[in-house]
């Protein structure tokens, strides 16, 4: 089928696949009956999904004979916390789930980050499946086994490494998504040909209209950013090399997330763009990027609709000071260094240690202007 696609993560024992399809979600019941045939489930998602997608999940569960307990908790950045952890913890061992059953992570990028850390805590490890239904989720948080919550110090700063046994990514999920959120999950998309992969860059150049559309282009992309993201953890699946290239945008755009608050001010996608423009801009700045590609890749940006500049983030503007605090508490410094993924131009990004911190507020202070 033109809009089928299957991705193999080979993790050895820990190897899975992605399937992308239009009716993914229908054939999960099936699926997860013969590679689970005796176990009972799990489902954490958000009220959104609950409300707009949980039947359908319900359905295919039901056909399949299969038992399982549900757990909603709010949508949105602010369920990543202690307490919704703790909630979602308690529901799942109140539901008499046993070690050797499934937890199944149904919902957007919130929802799989907290349901698989807590999978990873649960009667010391529990399985899990990713059943994600937002762009942002398909195309990068469901793959790769990254798994966490946040702190008042930042973004994901408390998680654990832990694979899915299986990712079910359904392309009809992403016809209850509203624009913004779409766009938000597009940003993370354009960040594998911003890394190493210039032609991918270029052509969603050529074809994000029909990927917004929903045309046979949408399920192209997701499996390439899916093998994308594959090829990464594959070399490096604790992120202690070149898995950190995946972060390009993101210490400026946790940053701007945290000052923010984690609110509806500013969703994830919309911080990582606004951040790879400025890790460009920064790039460009230090003299080891072309201006021009800077431009482009904010040209670009916002011809998707997405913010590129930290002065269109509603509300008060974060202060510089307020951000270097957060960028000092990112998972990438070292003993107190800043490292940045920085790049050489579009497709051409790297790893740079002991970025000066002057350096850096010296920039974000031009960008007030």
């Amino acid at each position: 089928m033109q809009n089928e696609h299957l991705v193999h993560i080979d993790l050895g024992q820990r190897a899975y696949d992605i399937l992308v399809a239009p009716d993914a979600i229908d054939r999960l019941g099936e699926k997860l009956k013969e590679m689970f045939p005796s176990a009972r489930f799990g489902i954490i998602t958000d009220t959104n999904v609950e409300k707009e997608q949980l039947p359908r999940l319900k359905r295919t569960l039901d056909e399949a004979g299969l038992e399982y307990a549900i757990t909603a908790v709010p949508a949105g950045e602010s369920s990543k916390s202690i307490d919704m952890l703790n909630r979602v913890v308690e529901d799942m061992l109140a539901a008499r789930l046993e070690r050797n059953d499934i937890i199944i992570a149904f919902g957007g990028g919130v929802v799989g980050d907290l349901a698989g850390f807590a999978a990873s805590i649960i009667r010391r490890g529990m399985e899990f499946v990713q059943v994600p239904t937002s762009l942002l989720a398909q195309v990068d948080s469901s793959v790769g086994g990254k798994t966490g919550i946040n702190s008042p110090h930042g973004k994901n700063l408390i998680g654990a490494f832990h694979q899915p046994k299986f990712v079910a990514a359904d392309l009809t999920a992403l016809t209850t998504l509203n624009e913004r959120q779409f766009r938000a999950g597009y940003a993370e998309m354009a960040k594998y040909g911003l890394i190493d992969d210039a032609e991918f860059f270029f052509w969603l150049e050529e074809n994000y209209r029909e990927i917004f559309e929903g045309g046979p282009a949408r399920a192209k992309a997701i499996a390439h950013a899916c093998r994308a993201k594959a090829r990464f953890v594959t070399e490096d699946e604790k992120e202690l090399g070149a898995r950190a290239l995946l972060n390009l945008g993101h210490t400026f755009g946790h940053a701007l997330e945290a000052a923010t608050g984690y609110s509806d001010r500013l969703l994830h996608g919309e911080g990582v763009s606004i951040g790879m423009v400025l890790a460009h801009k920064f790039s460009a700045k230090l003299g080891i990027a072309p201006g021009q590609d800077a431009t482009r890749v904010q040209n670009h940006l916002e011809a998707a609709g997405l913010p590129t500049n930290i002065s269109q983030i509603p509300g008060d503007r974060p202060s510089v000071e307020e951000l270097m605090q957060h960028i000092a508490q990112d998972k990438k410094v070292s003993r107190g260094a800043l490292t940045f993924i920085l790049t050489k131009g579009i497709g051409t990004a790297f790893i740079e240690k002991n970025v000066d911190a002057n350096e850096v507020f010296a920039f974000l202070k031009e960008q007030e202007n």
